[in-house]
């Protein structure tokens, strides 16, 4: 059998065990398993069509699918390509498409847990009939485990593969559509693999500064993973035809570094399975993979001293910030008989690997973690041994690269419009759906009005829906009593969120975010709410509960959201808050429909979350970190007042020269790199997070988009390098460029350089920021006031000189001395506008 040993030179024996652990947790057999049947979903059509050997459901009119009512919003359009006929488009799946030109979403019903297949099928047709050029689309996709934007369209179909974990359970893609674009899709599969294709486990590859083993990277199946290569090395172009789990295998010829060091091999026979102890079979890959194979060529000139020692070399272009999972398949076919061949394996010309291949046609495989260096680009060898008496030669059969995808984050919204669904809902129906809604009997006990508790509408009068017997538990006496500082005259009976929500009606649903769906209310007095309820009965995000209440029940400030009631009863956890008609920041920059807000507004949406942030850190109750700074956590009611949201991560205590040790939470992107070294969390890592947002603001992207170039990856990193070369004004949302005074832009340029520094203590504090702000606001509002000769383009930009006016301290800091902030508030508004006017700044030029 193959016996995996370690180069002395590279890495530690230890390792070695690391190895044997890994593989003897494949010594059993796996269960039976069977080639699924669903989902392949044929996207756009009413027609089933089969193609390499599965049959793609129509998604518009099947007994297998739930159509919801049609709705643009959110069922999409569909599309058919115009050349039916066309060599570049040979079969019928890619000859339809759906059009989603708003968020919409696609869902499945998960009924086993394990891991999963999910891919997706473009093809960029171009309709005439319906004036459709699908290679025009701009969007995102998006699950529970990744998201990523489909690349350049060619004239071929393009397939996204990915595997992660999922849950039984409704499992929701999403599709969301960049600005004023709009998303499509031809196929998607969702379908249940091998329980033995992926083990949890593997040795993890340090690149830098030398490669070695040290540990085993743990967790690979709760990660999601994005197939990059798949390689049949000496082989030809394998095809979903040939592989049991219809996956697409290329030539390794486009890879490899000289050709003339090595030749192709072939087998005759069909490998020997039964032999080895890693429980492969063919679903592990197909025959021919391990029928063919490249090795040295050892006639060939290629022995120079210029190629000594004498290795083959491929190289993959990966991410440079990524680890990836490696997988490199081999089966000698090369040896006339069992030759006990030895050779070395190399992963980035540094990790040595000792290969000892006992048996002929025999399938093994080794899998690594391996982490990225800066080059981008990975280097994989194979090269003999001089410590072997046998042929001095080496072979690889296989190869395959998947990269380890950081989680997504919370899902987009996808909102329900009046009298219309937004789901395109894929999977079975809860039998008997009709027939229990007649047989259930709502019972409405109207009681006499009593006496409201705080914080709960004084018009109610308890409604209790009746729909199954069983009283009301807490989630308190169950889990354990809430703190007992929380607000308890916030606590609202069940049966009331029932009646805010009509019962939970899909109609009241606007979107959902990491912490469960939330849905629009309206109290008898007609005040409007949204309800965010985690799902039923679940204890997760239990601690986040928690905070959240314990935070906002104790403050109130105009640039807060603020809670108007919790329900902890029947295992539930649901918060109300007041509601906020214009959505999220991120909404008034991209990825929606919305039209760009403008850089005026901008500025002031920027300056209410920042006092909103201020309060928090100097003017709450012992102070407040939030943790979760980002576009999405600040929300704007319906005259456009920022008001930041989402405290289920935040951390009270005192927070002058202190620091906080804790786990590092947070949303990529957004994250202090200090916080996340150090893990030492203080008000400066909300700083940091906001100094993100105002780059967001100012450049209309999201913090991280993958599909640029790598140096543009992180909005962050990618602004300071512009700010450097003096190119920033060059990045920013051409929406709004026009329109912005150089003065202004530049105060606002320097207040989110300086919110970025590396290091926490050489940032501002929110006081300093929202000074800045509002400095930045009078210098544009002083260039909208000029007179129409007066070109604040041409003047201010070398011109203008900043007013040499001593700086005032921000009156927000008053917040801290005052026990009613919400009346403060708007005092400290105009109290600040006193200070610029003081400054006479009008009469600056």
């Amino acid at each position: 059998m193959e016996k995996l040993q370690l180069h002395n030179t590279h890495i530690p024996l230890f390792a070695l065990l690391l190895f044997l652990i890994h593989f003897s947790s494949l010594q059993f057999l796996s269960l039976a398993y069977t080639p699924p049947t669903k989902y392949f979903i044929n996207c756009g059509s009413a027609s089933n069509v089969n193609a390499n050997l599965r049959n793609f459901v129509g998604d518009s009119n099947s007994s297998d699918l739930i159509s919801a009512s049609v709705s643009r919003s959110g069922k999409g359009s569909t599309v058919k390509d115009s050349n039916e006929s066309s060599g570049a488009s040979p079969l019928a799946l890619y000859q339809t498409a759906r059009i989603f030109r708003h968020n919409s979403l696609y869902e499945f019903n998960i009924e086993d847990y394990g891991t999963y297949f999910v891919r997706f099928h473009f093809f960029a047709f171009s309709s005439l009939t319906t004036q459709t050029d699908l290679s025009t689309a701009l969007f995102d996709v998006w699950t529970y485990g990744f998201n990523f934007t489909p690349k350049s369209y060619s004239n071929s179909a393009i397939i996204e593969e990915f595997l992660l974990t999922i849950n039984p359970g409704k499992f929701k893609v999403y599709f969301v559509p960049r600005g004023s674009s709009f998303a499509f899709i031809n196929a998607i599969e969702v379908f249940l693999a091998p329980p033995d294709l992926i083990s949890d486990e593997a040795p993890l590859i340090h690149v830098s500064p030398a490669a070695l083993i040290n540990n085993n990277y743990t967790g690979v199946l709760s990660k999601s993973l994005q197939s990059i290569y798949r390689i049949n090395v000496g082989g030809t172009e394998l095809t979903p035809d040939d592989d049991k789990l219809w996956r697409t295998w290329v030539p390794d010829d486009g890879y490899i570094n000289n050709p003339g060091a090595a030749r192709n091999s072939t087998l005759d026979y069909r490998p020997n399975y039964r032999e080895n102890n890693q429980n492969i079979n063919e679903f592990t890959a197909p025959n021919q993979v391990y029928k063919t194979a490249k090795e040295m060529n050892i006639n060939s000139s290629a022995q120079s001293t210029q190629f000594n020692p004498f290795n083959i070399t491929w190289s993959f272009i990966v991410s440079k910030s990524a680890s990836h999972l490696v997988r490199v398949h081999f089966c000698d076919i090369i040896s006339p008989s069992m030759a006990t061949l030895k050779f070395n394996l190399y992963i980035y010309g540094n990790f040595g690997l000792k290969i000892d291949s006992y048996y002929v046609a025999v399938p093994f495989y080794f899998d690594f973690v391996v982490d990225s260096d800066e080059s981008g680009l990975m280097n994989i060898s194979i090269g003999p041994r001089n410590d072997s008496d046998k042929p001095k030669t080496a072979y690889l059969n296989g190869l395959e690269i998947k990269e380890i995808l950081n989680n997504s984050g919370p899902v987009p919204i996808v909102i329900a419009p009046k009298n219309n669904h937004v789901f395109l809902v894929v999977g079975s129906v809860i039998g008997g759906l009709v027939l229990i809604c007649i047989l259930v009997v709502v019972l409405f006990l109207v009681f006499k009005s009593r006496k409201p508790n705080s914080g709960v509408n004084s018009n109610w009068s308890p409604v209790v829906l009746v729909f199954g017997g069983g009283s009301s538990h807490s989630r308190g006496t169950r889990n354990g009593s809430l703190e007992s500082n929380l607000n308890l005259g916030l606590k609202m009976p069940f049966a009331e969120i029932q009646f805010v929500t009509n019962n939970f009606n899909n109609k009241s649903l606007i979107g959902k975010g990491g912490f469960g769906i939330v849905y629009s209310g309206t109290f008898r007095d007609g005040r409007k709410v949204a309800v965010k309820r985690s799902e039923p009965g679940s204890n997760q995000g239990l601690p986040e509960f928690h905070t959240e209440i314990m935070v906002l029940s104790k403050i109130r400030h105009r640039n807060l959201v603020q809670l108007i009631g919790y329900c902890d009863d029947r295992s539930e956890m649901i918060l109300v808050y007041e509601f906020m008609e214009n959505g999220t920041l991120r909404e008034h920059l991209y990825a929606s429909d919305k039209p760009p807000s403008s850089w005026k507004q901008r500025l002031e949406i920027c300056i209410g979350a920042a006092r909103g942030l201020q309060y928090l850190h100097k003017g709450s109750a012992g102070g407040t970190i939030h943790r979760d700074v980002k576009s999405t956590n600040i929300l704007l009611n319906e005259n456009l007042v920022a008001k930041v949201a989402d405290f289920g991560l935040s951390k009270t205590g005192p927070l002058d020269e202190t620091h906080v040790s804790t786990v590092v939470k947070g949303t990529f992107g957004y994250l202090d790199p200090e916080y996340f070294k150090s893990q030492q969390l203080t008000e400066k890592s909300d700083v940091y997070s906001f100094g993100v947002v105002l780059l967001e603001v100012l450049c209309a992207r999201p913090p991280i988009d993958p599909v640029l170039q790598r140096e543009q990856v992180n909005l962050a990193e990618w602004a300071m390098i512009c700010k450097k070369k003096g190119l920033l004004e060059e990045i920013v949302d051409p929406s709004v460029k026009d329109q912005i005074d150089p003065s202004s832009l530049r105060k606002f340029i320097e207040t989110a350089e300086k919110c970025l520094q590396d290091c926490g203590a050489d940032r501002p504090n929110m006081a300093d920021v929202l000074w800045d702000l509002e400095y930045a606001l009078q210098l544009q509002q002083n260039a909208m006031r000029r007179e129409p000769h007066e070109d604040s383009t041409t003047n201010s930009s070398v011109a203008f000189v900043m007013p040499n006016v001593q700086r005032f301290p921000s009156i927000s800091m008053s917040f801290a001395r005052d026990d009613t902030p919400m009346l403060m508030d708007d005092g400290s508004h105009v109290k600040a506008s006193e200070v610029f006017s003081q400054m006479r700044i009008d009469d600056a030029r």
